[in-house]
């Protein structure tokens, strides 16, 4: 079973680099992770419109045969269903635990991540829109980034994030990484010595975090606070992204 992993084209330099350096899109490197862990064939294409291409509106998503499916959490069901398993191995109060903390992750790296992105004035006029809107002319590029931009805001005035300061959202990533590091220990992985669901989700955000260019390191340097959770990310880095050469966190 081969699979074609699809994401959102940002510039003709990503793709060329694609074969050595991973998008910014941590949903995107979250799910590369797992089916890497799942050891699966996978075939990664860019498109400038795989959102509008995506059964859901977002990215990435697989296209296998006739079956199109997006977004890591489904992707974890359709593959589950063909026989591949990550978390097989757990008992059910483990299970309960790993979707907790992915849970977490959710509520908080990401949103944060999106705030950084589309609500950090700063980081929106130096780096988001232009980054955003490289596949198409203008005035299209523009056009497609600020409504990118309204529909975050909105996303964040709906959960409660619409206020918030910077201070505040670096704060709640620092809760975040605190308890995911408190987690880990000394452990490999986060139940043990093999990687699960979590481990590919928590991996694709923190990478995108340590590996992205913003206008400041604050995000960054909160991951670089807990040196397991660093480690972590280079181990998985190069376990199963080896064939990229030296890695960007090495």
């Amino acid at each position: 079973m081969q699979l074609l992993l699809l994401c959102r084209e940002t510039s003709w330099s990503d793709i060329l680099c694609l074969g050595a350096e991973r998008e910014r899109d941590p949903v995107r490197n979250s799910v590369h992770a797992f089916l890497q862990m799942c050891n699966l064939p996978i075939k990664v294409v860019c498109r400038a419109n795989a959102e509008y291409m995506s059964p859901s509106g977002k990215v990435p998503f697989i296209h296998v045969g006739n079956q199109v499916v997006s977004e890591l959490g489904p992707i974890v069901q359709f593959v589950k269903a063909k026989g591949h398993s990550l978390s097989d191995g757990l008992d059910e109060v483990q299970k309960a635990e790993m979707k907790a903390y992915m849970e977490l992750v959710n509520n908080m790296l990401l949103t944060a991540e999106l705030y950084l992105q589309w609500c950090d004035e700063a980081t929106v006029g130096e780096i988001t829109h232009a980054r955003y809107g490289s596949p198409y002319p203008w005035p299209l590029n523009h056009i497609l980034a600020y409504q990118k931009q309204w529909e975050v805001k909105r996303k964040m005035k709906a959960i409660g994030w619409g206020k918030k300061t910077l201070d505040q959202v670096l704060e709640d990533v620092d809760q975040c990484c605190q308890a995911l590091s408190q987690r880990l220990g000394t452990q490999l992985y986060f139940f043990n010595k093999q990687p699960t669901e979590l481990d590919a989700l928590v991996f694709g955000h923190l990478y995108t975090i340590l590996t992205t260019q913003l206008t400041n390191d604050e995000l960054s340097e909160k991951v670089k606070n807990y040196s397991n959770l660093l480690a972590f990310c280079r181990r998985i880095e190069q376990h199963y992204f080896e064939d990229r050469g030296k890695g960007r966190l090495s």
